[in-house]
């Protein structure tokens, strides 16, 4: 009762109502705490097709550098290039900036309020309605102030701490909303490289396969010259040669496409990036385990975001609560005034005003209902949202795991698939040298190879973007375990 025995005497003068009102809201304080939500997510010890012992479950975690491990300088620099300066990341920073600021201006209502003003007024009343006998000096009047005043409103409820930790976590979530992006833009130009070096070995193919036609084309026009070719066997092969030149653009297209998408991705005109390439032969292939789904609640960034904007709404529905309780306020005002100037700092014209009021909503509208509503809606759609963005996690990474071991299990029989069709269109064409074969034969033996061989490209661009899907499934790179935790789970 302290506080109220300092307000007693401002709350007797307005009546006895506003502290019926305190007493009658008091019981429901208790309440304002009490519509906290629970996910209630079932989280699988392991996954299904991860490491089934916990040493190796934990034995290749994804370093916060990940991209490094496939070990392609130009890559690196294309990566961290596109971290620093991509525009998406940079509009990201700034909504980063936008939250911390919102978040001090919800937390200024904490705060008391305090200003100060300084007055200077002159009149001058009509001679004729100052009456008989005024003189000039009655008719002037004069007044000086110099004043700080202060307002403050008791948090008594705590309406103003909920709605600045509900700014509080939205400006969280705007940062996990940056890393969001920022492992969108690393996994996106890891994907347009991987697709360069895709395009430029489906270039190498073409042009081999090419060079390998025509030389079988040019071996059967001297058949035909020799009378042991006919021209629907001419025509046959020139159709292939054909087929293989007709490919050329296309590939062509999609290799300067992806180098354009690298250069936005850098935030750069395409004109200013050079982008040499290679073959994807010459990219490591990384080992990735997952560790245990616990974990990912914690390493994925766009869970820690739907987490921190579910812990904003539940700030937001206390707020909305304490809003049916009732306000107190406090004012004050101190400082000098006088009617001259030269007296206004004196002892004497030292003056001072304090009050305290308290407001309790009775009527509005329906307005505090409504706002109440709309809160606990807010609240349950990003409950929701949280949920599905654990499981939609976990199915990630067992989408990634199963696409990262098929894709290795494709190139080691896509790989076999190219060593037969290139042993049988070696005996074919020699086979064709020495007359000993017939033509379709040899293109049909053509065909397999080239199609095998474009297809082991296709198998291995797919590793690489299974392998990246799987860092990004994964929440990109982990911060290393502390050494307490790694000794206890080598003592196990």
């Amino acid at each position: 009762m302290g506080l109220f025995e300092k307000i007693g005497g401002a709350a007797r003068r307005r009546g006895v109502a506003p502290l019926c009102a305190v007493a009658i809201t008091l019981p429901l304080a208790g309440c304002l705490l009490a519509d906290k939500t629970e996910p209630a997510i079932d989280i699988p010890e392991r996954y299904m097709l991860g490491p089934r012992s916990e040493r190796a479950t934990h034995a290749a975690l994804p370093s916060l550098d990940w991209w490094r491990s496939f070990r392609s300088r130009e890559l690196t620099g294309i990566i961290e290039q596109a971290r620093e300066s991509n525009l998406d990341v940079a509009a990201a920073v700034a909504r980063i900036v936008q939250a911390d600021a919102q978040a001090r201006i919800t937390g200024a209502a904490l705060l008391p309020a305090v200003g100060f003003g300084f007055d200077a007024a002159k009149s001058q009343r009509s001679f004729n309605a100052s009456g008989t006998g005024s003189t000039a000096g009655d008719r002037i009047r004069q007044s000086y102030q110099a004043a700080f005043s202060a307002s403050y409103e008791i948090d008594f409820w705590g309406k103003n701490r909920a709605a600045l930790r509900a700014a509080e976590q939205t400006a969280v979530a705007s940062r996990f909303d940056r890393e969001v992006i920022a492992l969108s833009t690393t996994v996106a130009a890891a994907n347009a490289y991987f697709r360069v070096l895709g395009a430029q070995d489906q270039l190498e193919v073409a042009r081999r396969n090419i060079t390998s036609a025509t030389s079988v084309l040019d071996l059967i026009r001297q058949r035909l010259q020799a009378g042991t070719a006919s021209e629907l066997d001419t025509s046959q092969q020139e159709v292939l040669v054909n087929q293989q030149r007709a490919s050329i653009p296309a590939l062509d297209q999609t290799l300067r496409q992806n180098k354009v998408a690298l250069a936005v991705l850098m935030g750069l005109p395409p004109e200013r990036v050079v982008v040499r390439g290679g073959t994807l032969r010459s990219v490591a292939i990384p080992r990735v385990t997952p560790g245990l789904p616990s974990e990912l609640l914690t390493q994925r960034p766009d869970i820690r975001e739907a987490e921190a904007l579910l812990a904003g709404a539940n700030a937001n529905v206390e707020n909305a609560r304490a809003q049916f309780l009732p306000s107190i306020t406090l004012t004050g005002q101190g400082g000098y005034q006088s009617a001259v100037l030269r007296t206004l700092v004196e002892p004497q014209s030292a003056f001072y005003n304090i009050a305290a009021g308290l407001t309790q909503p009775i009527f509005q509208g329906g307005q505090l209902l409504g706002n109440l509503d709309l809160q606990k809606g807010r609240q349950d759609e990003l409950l929701q949202i949280y949920r599905k963005a654990v499981v939609s996690a976990f199915g990630d990474v067992e989408v990634a795991l199963e696409a990262v071991r098929q894709s290795a299990l494709q190139v080691r029989l896509q790989s076999e698939v190219v060593g037969s069709s290139q042993r049988a269109f070696d005996i074919s064409a020699q086979r064709l040298r020495e007359g000993t074969v017939d033509l379709i034969t040899v293109l049909a033996s053509q065909q397999a190879l080239f199609q095998a061989q474009d297809a082991l490209v296709q198998a291995r661009l797919q590793r690489l973007q299974a392998i990246v899907a799987l860092y990004q499934a994964l929440g990109g790179g982990w911060l290393p375990k502390p050494p307490v935790i790694a000794e206890a789970t080598d003592a196990r």
